[in-house]
């Protein structure tokens, strides 16, 4: 009993402690705007801050942290939904839907919505974290790299999604994210790959730059077609969704936010795919959305959204249980960790129990926090769609260049920038989305990386590399749901698989 107690005191510390309340606020809310600003990552801004806080105490870091990270990831969406460029990789999926909706004048209504749904599902991630740690973190150390090659492909596969539903399209895009994400140094022996010589090549792509890119300038370069439509005036006079809107879409942010914690709590997944994933699955079992998927379907941005913020709550269960970073941010809040003298890993939970449940408990107040600043600043927020073309375009490639740039101070990133802006452009023109191409640079070197681990421990045996497949769990489940993901592309999947793949919402 005195343990149950000593936990929940440690749970409501942030709570009733005034400076950790108010560390965990100024995170949510400087995390949101550096969300919303292509370029400026919260990996970024994390690893900054680290730098101010060796000094403090634990507590306060990790407090800050956590508000940084939620609002990070939140943010993303909101400049997804307004001028179709992403905060952040994990809000693609959101703008293939967001920005249609703000063309159609709901910016405002679409922000307060992924607000209301992003909230629940950091909510249900802390639920997860709090109850299924150790569950969670057992499937994930099943995973062998073989597992990991797969779930890369399968992301890849699932790109058929994100391009109108043709699957060549979608792969051909990613193959071509794949291709620029082998430019660099190979992963294990360090020779060059791709690079023609090239010193300013022998980095690879940088995926911020590629984004900014692909989604910011050639967005500018296909509005130059459409400098004589008029402005849109966005709807803000009612910010919060209906409740029957929100009651509607309940179910569906329900099984997208677990989704978001399982796909979070895989270590190097992450919240892009796990909005991906969620994206996807949106489009298989939604039957009949009010509007058709890639023209403003609500439930094209409340899945991803509630998948992309219950990814964080996955995210540090791996970090806090196994030691082992589930994303780009746990991995520098794992070195704030140690920095502070902890030791996140299996020992964790039995030796300082407290740092766990003041983890849950300041994780569970920042999606407080996101509730109330996701609703500040949301009519200023719209108002950046109705400004003319003529001004925000220019305004667009420049805080782009500047973007790129801060990534690290590098002016080659501001060439890859326009190098895969003008590739975008043309991509576009002839039908072909852009989101596999970020998403298969990003999952390019986790796929070479663990194919190469998984030939390695199979003794360089093509055989006995195939058969593993078969011999593991894990290995098997991948491999059938890699086999549903490409039947499920094919024009019979409709008429002889419909109870459970969903009717496609275009016919």
């Amino acid at each position: 009993m005195s343990d149950v107690l000593m936990n929940v005191s440690h749970f409501g510390m942030s709570f009733l402690d005034p400076y950790l309340m108010f560390l965990t606020a100024a995170g949510v809310f400087f995390g949101i705007y550096v969300g919303a600003i292509p370029g400026l990552s919260v990996t970024m801004a994390v690893s900054i801050l680290i730098s101010f806080t060796f000094k403090w105490g634990v507590n306060e870091a990790l407090a800050l942290i956590a508000g940084i990270y939620y609002g990070g990831v939140y943010g993303g969406s909101r400049s997804a939904i307004l001028i179709n460029v992403p905060g952040a990789p994990a809000a693609i999926a959101a703008a293939l839907d967001g920005y249609p909706l703000a063309r159609l004048g709901e910016a405002g209504q679409a922000i307060g919505l992924t607000t209301v749904m992003g909230v629940f599902g950091g909510l249900i991630g802390v639920l997860c974290l709090a109850v299924g740690a150790p569950m969670l973190s057992n499937l994930a150390l099943l995973f062998a790299p073989r597992d990991y090659m797969m779930l890369a492909i399968w992301g890849l596969l699932l790109v058929g999604s994100l391009s109108g539903g043709m699957m060549a399209k979608g792969v051909f895009a990613g193959a071509l994210g794949i291709l620029f994400g082998m430019v660099g140094l190979d992963p294990l022996t360090a020779e060059q790959r791709f690079t023609f010589g090239s010193v300013h090549l022998s980095g690879g792509a940088p995926y911020v730059a590629a984004m900014i890119g692909l989604f910011g300038v050639s967005e500018v370069l296909v509005q130059l077609h459409e400098l004589h439509f008029p402005v849109v005036k966005q709807n803000v006079s009612k910010l919060m969704p209906s409740w029957s809107l929100i009651k509607k879409h309940l179910p569906l942010a329900s099984r997208c936010s677990v989704l978001g914690v399982v796909v979070g709590a895989l270590p190097g997944a992450g919240g892009d795919i796990a909005a991906l994933m969620a994206y996807d699955h949106a489009k298989r079992t939604v039957r009949n959305p009010e509007r058709p998927f890639g023209e403003g379907a609500w439930e094209g941005i409340v899945a991803p959204e509630a998948a992309a913020v219950g990814s964080v709550g996955g995210c540090y269960i791996p970090m806090l249980t196994l030691g082992i970073p589930g994303d780009a941010v746990t991995a520098v809040i794992i070195g704030a960790l140690y920095i502070h003298g902890m030791k996140p890993g299996p020992l964790m939970l039995l030796e300082t129990p407290h740092l766990f449940w003041f983890t849950v408990g300041n994780l569970a107040l920042s999606c407080i926090w996101l509730a109330i600043f996701g609703f500040m600043g949301i009519k200023l927020f719209a108002k950046i769609v109705e400004v003319p073309k003529s001004a925000l375009l220019p305004m667009i490639v420049i805080l782009s260049a500047v973007g790129s740039y801060a990534i690290e101070n590098n002016p080659v990133h501001i060439y890859w920038m326009l190098g895969f802006g003008v590739a975008g452009y043309f991509l576009k023109m002839y039908g072909y989305q852009v989101g596999p191409v970020i998403l298969g640079i990003i999952l390019g070197p986790l796929l070479d990386s663990n194919y190469r681990r998984a030939m390695i421990s199979a003794g360089n045996d093509p055989l006995q590399f195939v058969s593993e497949f078969f011999t593991s769990p894990v290995s098997l489940v991948l491999v059938l749901l890699l086999t549903l993901t490409l039947a499920s592309q094919t024009r019979y999947w409709a008429k002889f698989f419909g109870l459970f793949g969903g009717r496609r919402t275009e016919d």
